[in-house]
């Protein structure tokens, strides 16, 4: 009796005893395709106030057949020998799901594995790569997709991330080759992902709101973005309350543009009249123009000088792509001020680009002034966008982005399980909100 109490402590097994432990030296093969040479095999038996039950919703069912009889579960290995758990999976007719097998407490539904070897490999997929996943655990790289999908639904299903959303921000990242996206959500109180779907359009944003629900969705007090009018549109019809906050990094792109648009007008301009003096300098001073005056070099700072005194329209090019930067920096009052002076001098700069900006400006003037009084930004979701990308590349890519987006809200939605054994992390509440101009 003993020696079953000791075995059930080391094995973690609850809401069941042990009936035997023994050591097959068979050679088999399992589902994986893996050859095993010998295995620890652990026969089990659930409590009887535990048998009978839905394997989907837990509920009594009665008893419908002997399903495939005697099963078996893989375990974690213990040292270098593989371990199964091996016991009747008899299934019941649910009310609700039908003929299905009755729950397992060690294993998830229609699963091969226990939990606590779905909650390593799940921890795992979420710091290392999938390839390095599988050889460590001994199974296939689509058997840990499973696997991670899986436990990101449970999860799911235990806590919603899309409880208790004030602040969001919404942007659009490309996932794979052949322009193939994904919508992401990242609320602003708490730096975690709370949702994401493979899209790029009005209708994907949508069904983000069709999950949220129109009572949570009226509790929306801002939304950051960029200004895709997608996302504007969707905000503007699911949650008009909310108030849209543009990106100022998207803005302050507008102008940089246009400042590149200029010095390549100027540079075919040099090149065309046979100055390759001019020509030269102008294409050498493109990163001088480009990067912000604080993180120049003193070679770079020498070309912008030689630009302001050379070629006039260029330098006010430049000034125009930094007065507008300073707009998201300064306090919200004189940030207001300047950018209606930046709109009156780009509008009669006799700069054909900036006065497209000076336009594109004022069409979303609202939501540009949103960001100056509430001082949120984009930077969160871009650096989430970033780490996602970090995921997709040590995977070496997915084939759906299903497994992509299970993965994604294991490692920053907060739902990544804590290792067998272990106290899972203390949550950090702390305001992760990065403001326009830090």
């Amino acid at each position: 009796m003993l020696g079953k109490r000791l075995w059930a402590r080391v094995l973690r097994v609850d809401r069941a005893s042990i009936e035997d432990v023994r050591f097959d030296e068979r050679r088999v093969t399992t589902d994986e395709g893996e050859t095993i040479e010998a295995a620890v095999i652990v026969s089990v038996r659930t409590y009887a106030d535990e048998r009978r039950r839905c394997g989907i919703c837990r509920r009594r069912s009665p008893r419908f057949d002997n399903g495939e009889g005697r099963r078996r579960w893989r375990g974690l290995d213990l040292g270098t020998t593989p371990c199964f758990f091996e016991a009747d999976a008899p299934r019941v007719t649910c009310r609700t799901h039908g003929v299905v097998v009755v729950a397992l407490p060690w294993a998830r539904h229609a699963s091969r594995f226990t939990k606590d070897f779905e909650d390593q490999v799940a921890w795992l997929a979420s710091e290392s790569s999938g390839s390095a996943v599988a050889e460590l655990m001994r199974i296939t790289w689509r058997a840990v997709g499973a696997i991670v999908a899986r436990v990101a639904a449970e999860a799911r299903s235990r806590s919603d991330p899309l409880e208790g959303l004030a602040r969001i921000g919404i942007d659009e990242i490309s996932h794979r080759k052949g322009h193939r996206y994904l919508v992401v959500v990242v609320d602003h109180d708490t730096g975690r992902l709370v949702w994401a779907a493979p899209g790029r359009d009005e209708a994907t944003v949508g069904r983000f709101f069709d999950d949220l629900g129109e009572e949570r969705a009226a509790r929306l007090t801002h939304v950051s973005a960029d200004a895709a009018s997608w996302i504007a549109g969707a905000v503007a019809n699911r949650a008009p309350q909310a108030i849209l906050c543009v990106d100022p990094f998207h803005v302050v792109s507008w102008v940089t543009d246009a400042l590149d648009e200029v010095r390549r007008e100027v540079w075919n301009e040099a090149r065309r009249a046979g100055n390759k003096a001019l020509a030269g300098e102008l294409k050498g001073a493109r990163y001088a123009l480009w990067k912000n005056p604080e993180d120049l070099s003193s070679d770079q700072r020498f070309r912008l000088a030689v630009v302001a005194k050379i070629n006039h329209p260029l330098y006010k090019a430049y000034l125009l792509k930094e007065q507008l930067r300073l707009v998201f920096r300064l306090p919200t009052r004189k940030a207001l001020a300047l950018l209606d002076s930046w709109l009156a001098w780009a509008s009669r700069s006799r700069l054909a680009p900036f006065v497209e900006v000076a336009r594109t400006i004022r069409a979303h003037r609202q939501a540009i002034e949103a960001t100056l009084v509430h001082r949120l930004s984009n930077a969160l979701i871009e650096s989430t966008n970033t780490k996602i990308r970090l995921i997709a590349r040590r995977a070496f890519g997915f084939h759906h982005p299903e497994a992509l987006i299970g993965l994604a809200m294991l490692a920053l939605g907060g739902l990544c399980p804590a290792l067998p054994g272990r106290r899972p992390p203390k949550a950090k509440n702390k305001d992760k909100t990065i403001r326009c101009g830090a």
